[in-house]
């Protein structure tokens, strides 16, 4: 499930990938690694959170953000 996110929250997101996930080093991905280098999807995503580590385990460190992106997504269905 993709969890909506506005043009303003884009940044947001970006940052909070690079500062707070384990998993994001030098902008790839280490779960995604299969021995290749793999972008993480969530710095080249503008329309969504796909990474589902990303939006169990980070963002709810941001409550702002987090209750924000929420509350738009309930909105929406």
């Amino acid at each position: 499930m993709r969890w909506k996110i506005t043009e303003a929250q884009v940044e947001p997101v970006r940052q909070l990938v690079r500062s707070g996930c384990c998993n994001c080093s030098d902008g790839n991905c280490l779960l995604l690694d299969d021995g290749e280098a793999q972008t993480c999807v969530q710095l080249i995503c503008s329309r969504g959170i796909y990474c589902r580590y990303f939006r169990d385990r980070v963002l709810p460190a941001e409550k702002e953000l987090y209750n924000e992106i929420i509350k738009q997504n309930k909105e929406d269905h």
